[in-house]
């Protein structure tokens, strides 16, 4: 019996204490006075680092590029015209440790033909050789400074193209006879996307 009121007493003092201890509140401001709303709040869980996810077009050449060139490598999230209604394929035309090259195409196949060319990404590396680039100068995100050069329309027309130097690489986007505003849009998707 003895050992009967010894346990009671026991957990009557720890439901006790447990009972009259104080409970802080998680997200609390610290003193007993209002919260002070020009001090912003800190989240409990600030959000973590995603690597970059390319356009799915690209997700199917993308290892042997990334195993291929030492360069690094940007291919931009948006694509003027990939939004479902026409199928697009990413088509490695040239890959190399210092460049790779490839065709946006409307055919799995495509190396590069008129008919089957929708447009292109490319990056190498920046030499002491290389050209100045040329072209309208846009600006783009990240405090980048784009060129853009206009397509050339004849039987066919070419790409209209988006060139800049980033991370002591040269960048190139084109689509077939592209607007201004979407090359700036497809760059800026690269440049926000991040490197592989």
């Amino acid at each position: 019996m003895l050992n009967l009121k010894t346990v009671l007493c026991l957990s009557f003092l720890v439901l006790s204490a447990c009972a009259t201890s104080p409970t802080t509140e998680v997200n609390a401001p610290p003193g007993n006075g209002p919260t002070n709303p020009s001090v912003p709040s800190v989240p409990q869980n600030p959000p973590v680092s995603q690597a970059p996810i390319p356009n799915p077009i690209f997700e199917p050449i993308l290892p042997q590029i990334k195993q291929e060139t030492e360069i690094p490598i940007l291919l931009p999230d948006y694509i003027f015209g990939s939004d479902g209604a026409t199928q697009l394929y990413g088509n490695i035309e040239t890959v190399t440790a210092s460049q790779y090259a490839l065709i946006l195409g409307f055919t799995p196949d495509c190396t590069g033909g008129t008919a089957c060319r929708f447009g292109s990404v490319s990056g190498e590396s920046l030499l002491a050789s290389s050209p100045e680039l040329e072209g309208k100068a846009v600006p783009l995100d990240d405090g980048i400074t784009g060129y853009f050069i206009d397509a050339v329309c004849g039987a066919n027309c070419s790409d209209s193209t988006m060139t800049w130097d980033q991370n002591g690489t040269r960048y190139q986007m084109g689509i077939k006879a592209g607007k201004p505003e979407d090359l700036v849009k497809m760059a800026n998707s690269a440049i926000a996307s991040g490197t592989y």
